[in-house]
């Protein structure tokens, strides 16, 4: 597999405050990561390293062989959102299409015709396209989740970057969204940072624990030993509704299940 994104030596200062520390990490080309790890783990700060929105205090870090902004393809960012003003007048396809715009003046862009049908046909392959002209104040918080994707996926991306995807959604909707993703990692390689490992276990190919250290598995599976590590006590947790578990049992006690 072609690496697509190579992290070697790589930490991140905060004046005197290291928020991540000697992280080394290669993510191939169609993997589909799952980043978890306590707040103030340095989740975030991994994301816009990534993004170029933050240069590391040491190491570096390549995206398709280039520095981060440099990369001839772009990433896809799906941010976290908690809250927006509802009546912002800005219909589906105005979001969708913002993730052509590419000039920093964006006042007076004018949309191309190819923009316009690389933005339709996003819509339409994310279910979206029949509310197209719909205010998005007026859609759920899974209608809205996949319009934040498709104007990510609008860029044409390598690499799509999703922190938190169905933090603000109910459980019905969170497998819908991903199902969605594993779809798209048949072409693009997938990053997400999420605190619910237990329902995305079934979806990504591989984990990594993160709290200004990196603990990387090649596999969707975590060890007690790992857990314990990341969050500095004895968490073990279980896959709702997966008939297999994240992690292994505690070596100690192999009946044990604790449920965060």
């Amino acid at each position: 597999m072609k690496p697509v994104i190579e992290i070697e030596n790589l930490s991140v200062y905060y004046n005197d405050i290291c928020a991540l520390s000697n992280i080394n990490l290669t993510v191939n080309e169609r993997d589909f990561l799952g980043i978890m790890g306590p707040n103030g783990g340095g989740k975030s700060t991994l994301l816009k390293v990534i993004l170029g929105l933050l240069k590391p205090s040491e190491g570096s870090i390549k995206i398709l062989g280039q520095a981060p902004g440099k990369s001839i393809s772009p990433i896809g960012y799906v941010p976290q959102f908690s809250g927006f003003d509802k009546g912002f007048p800005i219909n589906v396809q105005d979001v969708v299409l913002m993730g052509r715009l590419k000039e920093k003046n964006y006042l007076f862009h004018r949309y191309s015709k190819e923009d316009r049908a690389i933005a339709d046909t996003v819509m339409k392959n994310l279910d979206v396209y029949n509310f197209k002209d719909r205010q998005i104040g007026q859609l759920s918080g899974g209608q809205l989740q996949r319009v934040l994707i498709a104007r990510a996926l609008a860029v044409q991306p390598k690499v799509l970057l999703l922190d938190e995807p169905t933090s603000s959604l109910d459980t019905g909707s969170k497998p819908d969204i991903y199902k969605i993703l594993k779809d798209l990692n048949k072409e693009i390689t997938i990053i997400v940072v999420t605190h619910d490992i237990g329902a995305v276990s079934s979806y990504i190919k591989t984990v990594g624990c993160l709290n200004k250290v990196l603990y990387y598995h090649s596999e969707p599976k975590l060890t007690y030993d790992t857990i314990k590590k990341v969050y500095s006590c004895p968490i073990d947790l279980i896959a709702h509704g997966i008939p297999h578990r994240v992690l292994d049992n505690h070596k100690e006690d192999k009946n044990a299940e604790h449920v965060i």
